[in-house]
């Protein structure tokens, strides 16, 4: 990506390339429908890339645990669940910043890249922001919008406190983005959180 891109934003099915949590999220997805009265929806998780300098950024949340070895641009963690079992491995996240990283799901991306032009130095601040992220807990509702925190909370946030017009990026063939209404929340901007996504 060249340097004057500013910053690409990535749809990724949730689950891809993996055998368990593609079924839990579909059986979860499929649940939301039934309460919701709607039809099920493909499921999608953001992930950004930002260009900054001559430096490539990959900007995920993900587990902390079963994640690439070595180096891999961790900047904050949080808790899974509840808080209090933040403290164990296996219920925390963490959320990377990996300079020159990889994205490992970028092979069953949907849609193509969304590219998010953006000066130097507003390209610089993102990549600064990505550690002031809220430390919410993944999976709870903590805004009571109906809607939990998790990865895409991190992109919506980021995305938003950065002065990014989140208000044209959807999930592509109708899907939805779990956690971006409370990324939006947490960011402040209530009318957006309201929506559906």
């Amino acid at each position: 990506m060249p340097d004057d891109a500013g910053a690409v934003l990535w749809w990724l099915p949730v689950g891809a390339g993996g055998r368990v949590v593609v079924h839990t999220s579909g059986w979860w997805e499929s649940y939301s429908a039934w309460r919701e009265h709607r039809r099920p929806a493909p499921l999608f998780h953001a992930a950004l890339e930002v260009t900054a300098g001559d430096t490539r950024y990959v900007i995920e949340m993900a587990p902390a645990w079963g994640g690439p070895a070595g180096p891999r641009g961790v900047v904050a963690t949080g808790p899974v669940g509840l808080r209090p079992l933040g403290a164990l491995r296996s219920f925390r996240y963490e959320v990377r910043c990996w300079p020159n990283g990889v994205i490992p799901d970028l092979r069953w991306a949907v849609g193509g890249p969304i590219r998010l032009p953006m000066p130097g130095e507003r390209a610089r601040r993102v990549v600064d922001r990505v550690s002031e992220v809220p430390r919410l807990v993944w999976g709870r509702d903590e805004f009571a919008i109906g809607d939990m925190w998790n990865s895409n909370s991190l992109i919506a946030w980021l995305l938003l406190t950065s002065g990014v017009d989140v208000a044209r990026l959807r999930p592509p063939g109708g899907g939805r983005a779990p956690g971006w209404r409370s990324g939006l929340a947490a960011g402040g901007d209530q009318g957006a959180a309201a929506g559906q996504m």
